[in-house]
């Protein structure tokens, strides 16, 4: 799990369960998700991402890399999405979200879901709207990139800062990435309720943020029967609504 000592000790002190969260984020959309699937009551912490209000010193000093979620259980910070819901439903274990077998293939699902993150969905959601409508300004990318020490994270919002886009390539490459991905969601979902069969898991939590957040910015995702049928059923769930739907009723309005 991810545990890290923050550089802000102010949030050591906190009591229960406290999430640093963004509306808009498919990341937070997975924790909170998963707070509701288990019933747990939290202290909600939400940074409007629009307004970069993640850009912060004492934002930085919760979550080195300054993304959203991050997930504070009495006193201890808790960072990285897939990590955040691993750990949720070890230690919160009823109702359980895993497998009673082949755990290792739940997880290699949220490995992948957060792995194509910066390199495919990031890309993608940018290049359709985001970069459209929130643009930092010279001050706010001097803030980002002095806090920034993450190379990966630095070097994809140097891609649009100012006037800049993201260039074709950078669509190109998100788009290959996406459809392998979704292909192999789509297959694996042939005959079967949930991706791990008949079992509702993490491993579902994981992946149904990504399709809301790109159903917003247009991804063709009619070529993926499987999928579709997936995600109307998900739409039932009451964590669904918890999660996603309540926060953002509607990506593509942005």
């Amino acid at each position: 799990m991810a545990i890290i000592s923050p550089a802000n000790k102010s949030v050591e002190s906190l009591k229960g369960l406290h999430l640093y969260h963004g509306d808009i984020s498919n990341c937070s959309m997975r924790v909170r998700m998963t707070l509701s699937e288990k019933g747990l009551e939290w202290t909600s912490h939400h940074l409007d991402l629009k307004k970069k209000e993640n850009i912060s010193d004492d934002y930085f000093g919760i979550n080195p890399k300054g993304l959203v979620p991050t997930l504070i259980d009495n006193g201890v910070v808790h960072v990285e999405s897939n990590e955040i819901i691993d750990y949720i439903d070890e230690t919160y274990p009823e109702p359980s979200l895993r497998v009673t077998n082949n755990e290792a293939e739940m997880l290699e699902w949220l490995r992948l879901a957060t792995s194509i993150h910066v390199p495919a969905v990031k890309p993608y959601v940018y290049a359709t709207i985001i970069q459209k409508k929130v643009q930092k300004t010279p001050e706010e990318e001097k803030k980002y990139q002095a806090l920034q020490t993450n190379k990966e994270l630095k070097d994809f919002h140097s891609k649009h800062a100012g006037s800049k886009a993201l260039g074709e390539d950078d669509l190109q490459r998100s788009e290959e990435i996406l459809s392998e991905c979704f292909t192999r969601l789509d297959q694996t979902l042939d005959g079967q309720t949930w991706i791990m069969g008949e079992q509702f898991t993490l491993a579902d939590i994981a992946w149904i943020p990504l399709h809301f957040v790109l159903v917003g910015c247009g991804y063709p995702f009619e070529q993926y029967t499987n999928i579709t049928r997936w995600a109307k059923v998900f739409q039932a769930r009451q964590s669904y609504q918890d999660g996603i739907t309540k926060w953002c009723a509607d990506f593509s309005k942005v």
